[in-house]
């Protein structure tokens, strides 16, 4: 393969976003019990889903505002038990700190200094993770993000702003991540290459714009490349 950088999705490619996830909820929940316990008495998980899906339908144009989203909920839950929402920003600030505190699969670490070591990267990331916050900034030229940027993957206009950013053409930047469609359908669309981080060994099912490298694991697919 021959390509001059790279774009990095991190979520699920870096490292598991669901157990961070889970521990920003708990961490904030930790909040609620402390300064308003009828939250947690009143919000149930599946409340809380129906919740944000209740958000999204509402207010489309910031689908892709992950913090957005997140704020929201907040403000309402504490809202709709009597509590002033003026705190919402306080548990949002607690929820993102833990938010990156993300454990880095095996391997990944090494792989990703390495690989920047090699060539240019530029992050794009559907999520709000803090690249300095989590101590990788180091790696990277730079980061864009859906709630940031305005657009989510798969839209092309993310991948372009990476392109620019790195003063590259397309189809001379790969983009590396995990879900096949906002990552490697995404990417392909936009007339970057692709590689796939295909932990469980799918089987390719779109039509078009298949990957032109994948591995189990990001640390696999830098080997392959370097």
């Amino acid at each position: 393969m021959t390509f001059k950088a790279i774009t990095l999705d991190l979520d699920d490619t870096l490292w598991p976003v669901w157990p961070t996830i889970r521990a920003a909820e708990a961490a904030a929940n930790a909040w609620f019990a402390e300064h308003a316990p009828s939250v947690l008495d009143a919000w149930s998980s599946e409340g809380r889903m129906a919740l944000r899906q209740r958000i999204v339908s509402a207010h489309p144009q910031h689908a892709h505002d992950l913090g957005f989203i997140r704020r929201e909920m907040f403000r309402q839950m504490l809202g709709d038990c009597g509590h002033d929402p003026g705190h919402t920003e306080t548990v949002y600030a607690i929820f993102m700190a833990a938010r990156q505190q993300v454990n880095l699969y095996d391997g990944a670490g090494e792989a990703l200094a390495r690989l920047a070591a090699r060539y240019p990267i530029v992050a794009i990331s559907n999520g709000n993770a803090d690249l300095r916050a989590i101590g990788l900034d180091q790696h990277f030229r730079g980061a864009l993000s859906a709630s940031d940027f305005g657009a989510a993957k798969p839209d092309p206009a993310i991948f372009h702003a990476a392109c620019t950013a790195l003063a590259l053409p397309p189809d001379a930047v790969l983009h590396i991540g995990d879900d096949a469609h906002a990552d490697v359908v995404g990417a392909r669309r936009a007339g970057l290459r692709a590689g796939w981080i295909n932990a469980e060994g799918l089987a390719w099912t779109h039509e078009e714009h298949a990957p032109e490298i994948e591995a189990e694991s990001f640390a696999a697919l830098v080997d392959q490349l370097l």
